[in-house]
């Protein structure tokens, strides 16, 4: 899996944890949600600022986001 595809996986997850839909997740971002699909899908570079925005709306920090077991260094690829 790469960088892309566990970026996407982290923010899906965060939105099923949380009980939000992604279309809800996307607007809370000010994001539009077909950006915020494709980000979910792995089909997108997502920037430091819009994961903050993410971080923001499900109520965690970035670096937060980035502790999970998906990104630990021994589990990057790409």
């Amino acid at each position: 899996m790469d960088i892309k595809q566990k970026v996407g996986l982290r923010v899906k997850t965060l939105a099923e944890t949380r009980g939000l839909s992604i279309k809800y997740l996307a607007w809370d971002s000010n994001m539009d949600p077909s950006y915020l699909y494709s980000v979910i899908a792995g089909e997108r570079n997502i920037s430091l600022l819009a994961i903050a925005k993410i971080c923001t709306a499900v109520g965690i920090t970035v670096s937060e986001f980035f502790n999970d077991d998906n990104f630990s260094n021994n589990n990057i690829n790409n």
